[in-house]
Order: structure tokens, then sequence, then C-alpha cells
């Protein structure tokens, strides 16, 4: 950097699959050539590296991850920009469906009713934002009326599957002093079991009402939905005397959208339209480990 730049606030973190190495680094090399752009500095060889960028520069975050994307140009890299000093976080707070696990519970619990493709369409649709997730909610379950319990042992144990990379995050993020909580619009039923495997803290969700082992069609009030995942993330935060740029918050629908724009740092992870267009951050292309990356963790600091 010449003597005369401005210092360096900001970092913009790249990120690829190992199997994209080539065009990571190929939209590395063409960063590092923007004018007052830091040297890079590897996270991971083939998979994360940072570019720093003073604060002049990037004045304007969204202008500046605009500019990224259109330089990244539609090649299989993931950007994240946020000031440096404050990118390592206290507090993560995550969706359940299609982020931590790359299913919704609900679809697979009506596919054990036969219903999964109509199910699957209400439930798409709300993660959407273009229906009210509450009354969804409720119409969703009202079909799984009669389903005996012990099918979410057998989806448990038969279709749901961590996402890559979910483990390590959390894993690390705790062994450097972080609280983990998953928040999800699904069903205690599974986000207890889930939130063991995966190591998180605790974890909120809504509760499947049952009678003699079998679901009765309806779930506790009030439902949790985007208002109480949000309150959740402030909850928390208030707990532990937090401030807002010291907390994470990462989902896939809408509502997830209240935490993610609350959050010091949101991140649609493999979003909806709506949700990726309103966060800090967007991972398209990568795993969960691309938010470590993104909080500066080293490859070699990952948590087993």
């Amino acid at each position: 950097m010449p003597p005369d730049a401005a210092p360096f606030e900001y970092v913009a973190t790249f990120i690829a699959r190992p199997e994209h190495a080539a065009s990571l680094s190929e939209v590395v090399d063409e960063a590092a050539d923007l004018p007052t752009a830091g040297r890079p500095d590897w996270l991971a060889p083939g998979e994360a590296c940072d570019i720093a960028l003073p604060a002049a520069a990037s004045s304007d975050l969204a202008a500046v991850r605009d500019d990224l994307f259109e330089m990244i140009d539609g090649r299989p890299v993931d950007v994240v920009v946020q000031p440096i000093a404050s990118r390592r976080k206290r507090l993560l707070v995550a969706d359940m469906d299609s982020t931590m696990i790359g299913q919704e519970c609900i679809d697979e619990l009506a596919d054990m009713a036969g219903l999964k493709p109509y199910v699957a369409a209400i439930t798409e649709r709300a993660m959407r934002g273009e229906i009210a997730f509450e009354p969804a909610l409720r119409e969703r379950v009202g079909l799984l009326k009669g389903l005996p319990l012990g099918v979410i042992d057998t989806v448990l144990a038969e279709r749901i599957k961590l996402t890559p990379g979910g483990p390590e995050l959390v894993r690390t993020m705790k062994a450097a002093g972080a609280y983990t909580a998953l928040v999800s619009g699904g069903f205690t039923l599974f986000t207890g079991p889930v939130a063991a495997m995966i190591g998180f803290d605790e974890n909120r969700a809504n509760q499947l009402n049952h009678e003699g082992g079998v679901l009765d069609g309806t779930v506790t009030e009030p439902i949790l939905g985007q208002e109480a995942k949000l309150s959740a993330l402030m909850d928390l935060s208030r707990r532990f005397g937090l401030s807002r740029h010291e907390t994470l918050a990462i989902g896939d629908g809408a509502n997830d959208l209240a935490m993610v724009r609350a959050a010091g740092l949101g991140i649609a992870y493999h979003a909806k339209p709506k949700v990726a267009a309103e966060a800090d951050a967007r991972i398209d292309h990568t795993d969960l480990t691309a938010i470590l990356f993104a909080q500066g963790y080293r490859r070699t600091e990952f948590a087993a």
C-alpha cells in the first residue's frame, strides 16, 4: 500500500469449493489488482482468501459488494465484505431447515402421509415470502393429523442430513467463546436432536401437539416465526451483553429476514431471492465453513 493510502478498515473474503480453486485464483488476482487493495492473504489455499480494502474505498459497502459481484461475473466464488475489526462474532443464531440441515422437516413428514408435493409447494411459497408464515404452518400441520409419533424418528434417521461445514462452524465458534443457538420455525422434535448432533448451546422451535401417540394436527401457539427469531437474537444479545456488531445470523427463508437484517452480520445461505437481496452477505456456492472464513478463521483453526 502506498504511504499516503487510506488505512485498511474493511476486508473482502473470497471463498470457493476446492474443485473451483482455479476460478478463485483468477478472482483473487483480479481483486488484488484493484487500486489501493491489499495483498492476498490465503486463509486456506485454493479455498479462501482475504483482501483488505481502505475505508475510503468502502464507505458504501453495498456498492463495493455489487462491484465485486460484477467482477466475479458468475464464477462459482462467494464474497463477503465487512469491517475487519468486528468480523469475529460472539453470538451465532442459525435457522435449521435448508440451512443447518439440507431438508425441510415438515415436507419430509408430509411425505410419510403421501402429501409431500402439496405441502412442499406451500413451504416454498412461505419461504419465498409470498404467503404469511404462520397460517401456512397451521395449514401444513393440519394435514399431518393422525401421523404416528414414530415417524419423527424415522425421518431423523433416514431423511435428515447435516449441511456440510455445520458442525465445524458451531464447534469452532464455541471453542473461541461464542454462544450458539438454533432457532427454527420448525419443531422441537427435530431441533432438539439436530442441535445435539451439531453442538448448539440451545434450540428454540415450535411444538407439535400430539395425543395417544399420534399428531393431532395442531401446533402450540404462539407460533415461532419471523418476529420470534428476531426476539431470540435480541434476547441472547442482551443476556450476554453483546453489541450488534458481535452477532451473526444465518438463514435462507423469508421468516429469517428480520434476524438477518438485525445481526451485525446477516448471511443468506443458499437462500431465496428475497433474502439474498437484503442480507449483508450471501453464500451461494460453498458450504457453512464459508462463514468461518468470513470471520477470518484459517482452515488450520477449525475445530474437528
